[in-house]
């Protein structure tokens, strides 16, 4: 039987202002790129048609690289480590540089792969979505809790794709409805 409860994103809207009341809470990269654990994940957002959102906001929280969440530790930009905020562009792109987290256990003495929990907020949504983002080639994606209460045939949605011709690059796109649409969380 299942526990985990997923649900389907909303489709109504809560204006065309949405991004201008956002603008100030992003672009503060707070991760150096030549750190050896940065990555830099890259993605688009997309709607059911598979058009670009371009005002589309997403929160990435996560643990560190040792898999220790950093709670009121404070990074240079006065935010919580591991928590990342970005915008979309105009043809709905986003990039981010952040610390690729480590292993987290689940609390029942299971480990959790190395993963973000992700809030995706865009006009046309009444609150936002939570879903998550892991990494591809991470064994560990195997045995994830989480991810096994996932359909197999909708866990890709939530697996970065490793670039392979840049080993530090992931690419993942969120779907926000429709055909391989992310697969998101109640909450």
């Amino acid at each position: 039987m299942n526990s985990l409860k997923m649900v389907a994103s909303g489709s109504q809207t809560v204006g065309p202002y949405f991004r201008i009341g956002l603008e100030y809470l992003m672009g503060q990269e707070t991760v150096d790129p030549s750190d050896p654990g940065a990555i830099l994940l890259c993605g688009r957002v997309l709607d059911r048609d598979g058009a670009s959102v371009p005002d589309a906001m997403l929160e990435f929280w996560g643990a560190d690289g040792s898999g220790n969440y950093a709670g009121h530790i404070k990074n240079s930009a006065d935010q919580p480590a591991g928590f990342h905020r970005v915008g979309t562009n105009a043809d709905g792109g986003f990039s981010l540089t952040m610390i690729k987290p480590g292993p987290v256990e689940f609390g029942d003495g299971r480990m959790q792969a190395p993963h973000m929990l992700v809030l995706c907020f865009a006009r046309g949504l009444l609150r936002s979505l939570i879903t998550r983002v892991y990494f591809a080639q991470e064994p560990a994606n195997d045995a994830d809790p989480v991810l096994m209460e996932i359909p197999t045939e909708r866990r890709h949605t939530l697996i970065a794709k490793l670039d392979e011709a840049r080993p530090r690059v992931f690419q993942w796109d969120v779907v926000l409805q429709g055909t391989d649409e992310t697969v998101f969380f109640a909450w």
